[in-house]
């Protein structure tokens, strides 16, 4: 579980095969901030611009470590694969943390585009096109997850290709995460709220017929 406030800015140094096959995953290598890595163990998790992933060997003396990604994420991600790219890092929450951002999973629900990036004022606004299948979760002064970063929705407009979401953000968040480095038509890792999937699957169901009783 993550909480979508970023600890540090890495990136992707290397990319290696598992396999000859488009089945086969990738072992990426990345590279953190000094000293990102002094209190990781094995086995951690660390999410990747909102992917959550299990960390497989780390050097701390060297500021990287290693993970294996699948096919099957590769395919539902973005730019998880491409050596340079900057990624936003969080380790997992741990029990007497503060919640600062919201309930983040690390599991990535759709991969949105950039519409426009653009300073307004002191701050920028990001408009990220969703897809059309995350619309129904997406509401004014709700949370999204862009590449793993918790931010919220200041305004929706709902279009035939999918969801327009317009998000501000201050000038800490563009120094201190990724996302500075965003650009019209950047592809971006969404997630939606947690709390919005468990209100969708309890409306999936009727009420439950109250039971008869048998004749006597």
């Amino acid at each position: 579980m993550f909480t979508g406030i970023i600890t540090g800015v890495g990136r992707i140094a290397a990319v290696h095969d598992l396999g000859r096959s488009l089945d086969h995953g990738k072992r990426l290598e990345i590279s953190t901030p000094a000293h990102y890595l002094d209190d990781v163990t094995l086995g951690d998790s660390i999410a990747l611009n909102g992917a959550c992933m299990t960390v497989t060997s780390f050097d701390a003396a060297l500021n990287h470590f290693t993970i294996d990604i699948s096919a099957e994420s590769l395919n539902k991600t973005a730019l998880l694969n491409v050596i340079g790219t900057t990624l936003n890092l969080e380790k997992a929450l741990r029990p007497n943390d503060r919640l600062g951002g919201h309930i983040v999973s690390g599991h990535v629900d759709g991969v949105g585009q950039v519409a426009r990036f653009e300073l307004v004022g002191e701050s920028w606004l990001l408009q990220v096109l969703a897809p059309p299948a995350l619309a129904k979760y997406l509401a004014y002064k709700g949370s999204i997850t862009v590449n793993g970063v918790s931010l919220t929705v200041n305004r929706i407009e709902d279009k035939a290709e999918g969801c327009l979401v317009f998000i501000n953000l201050i000038p800490h968040t563009i120094e201190n995460t990724a996302l500075g480095s965003l650009k019209p038509g950047s592809p971006v890792n969404l997630e939606i709220d947690t709390v919005a999937r468990y209100v969708e699957r309890m409306l999936q169901f009727d009420t439950p017929p109250s039971s008869k009783k048998a004749d006597a």
